[in-house]
């Protein structure tokens, strides 16, 4: 019998690329637009192997999987797998790690300078009549101003490289990364509080676990200097939006710049909707015209690799 490759979810114009090599092994193609766990599990339960988008690959969706011999999740962050029970049912998880890096690093450094200059602010205060040529805050040169990121992964370099072009001074945190790592390309490596403590640009481009959930709170605000700039291209649960809310209305940090959000699409009665000191935007950092069919081809070949015994270039779990 063909063996049964399961897209439980895509958002992309086409899938002609996984169709097409699906056939060449051999493969039939099943897709869904699934959203709960239990539409997941209806469509995957006899898959020999699974792409998914943001639908939940729940621990139930995995103990119900009959034949699945590979998950591969379409994208870099993996949280809406059970990655615990995919490795007790010994199923391999796969994500795509090495895609959209220069995108989501330009829609970081673009929100991070945008804020900086007062661009969102000032442009409302143009459209309502009040013409005046000094911002409306205190505005430090970039040159004075250090840009760090929480985390020191691919994007993170990225970010900070062109944050470096532009005359920022750079820092990061990241236990796991070495200081003369990244010493190697100018940049100061931080502890978590001197960092939350000293930096004016915060970008966050961590993973998404219990050590990191909501990293940045009511608290690690209260570190941070009172113009200080938060930035979030990598998962909304980095961040406790609703103590965010609190510090940007009541002015207690400067500003921020959110692509991702706990709940999405975010509320529109959320707190988060009333400052006027924020760049949101919906989810779009990852998006170019070039991005969209290398996810599907990276996606696709790490499945069709597990599927014919080859190795995996991007297991997780």
């Amino acid at each position: 019998m063909r063996k049964k490759i399961v897209i439980t979810d895509y958002g992309f114009p086409t899938i002609d690329y996984e169709r097409e090599a699906a056939e060449k092994i051999d493969c039939d193609l099943v897709t869904g637009q699934c959203r709960t766990e239990e539409e997941v599990l209806e469509l995957t339960k006899t898959a020999d192997a699974i792409l998914a988008q943001w639908a939940p690959v729940s621990r139930k969706v995995i103990e119900g999987l009959e034949n699945c011999k590979i998950i591969v999740r379409y994208g870099i962050g993996v949280d809406n797998v059970d990655l615990k029970a995919a490795k007790e049912m010994g199923i391999p998880v796969c994500n795509v790690p090495d895609y959209c890096i220069d995108e989501v690093a330009d829609h970081a450094v673009a929100m991070g300078i945008a804020l900086a200059r007062q661009l969102t602010t000032t442009d409302k205060r143009v459209r309502s009549g009040n013409w005046k040529i000094t911002p409306p805050l205190v505005m430090p040169p970039f040159r004075e101003m250090t840009f760090a990121t929480l985390g020191y992964g691919r994007i993170a370099r990225e970010v900070l490289k062109r944050a470096a072009a532009l005359g920022f001074k750079t820092a990061a945190y990241d236990p796991f990364v070495e200081a003369p790592e990244m010493k190697k390309n100018n940049v100061e490596s931080l502890k978590l509080e001197q960092l939350l403590e000293g930096a004016d640009i915060i970008s966050l481009h961590l993973p998404l676990n219990d050590a990191t959930h909501h990293i940045i709170n009511e608290a690690t605000i209260g570190q941070m200097k009172s113009q200080s700039i938060i930035i979030n291209t990598a998962r909304g649960g980095l961040i406790d939006n609703e103590a965010l809310a609190s510090a940007l209305l009541n002015r207690r940090i400067g500003a921020a710049g959110l692509d991702v959000f706990e709940e999405e699409p975010l509320p529109v009665t959320h707190p988060l909707m009333s400052c006027d000191n924020t760049i949101l935007t919906s989810h779009t950092a990852w998006y170019s015209a070039s991005s969209i069919p290398v996810l599907q081809r990276m996606a696709m070949d790490e499945l069709v690799r597990g599927l014919t015994g080859q190795p995996l270039r991007n297991r997780v779990a």
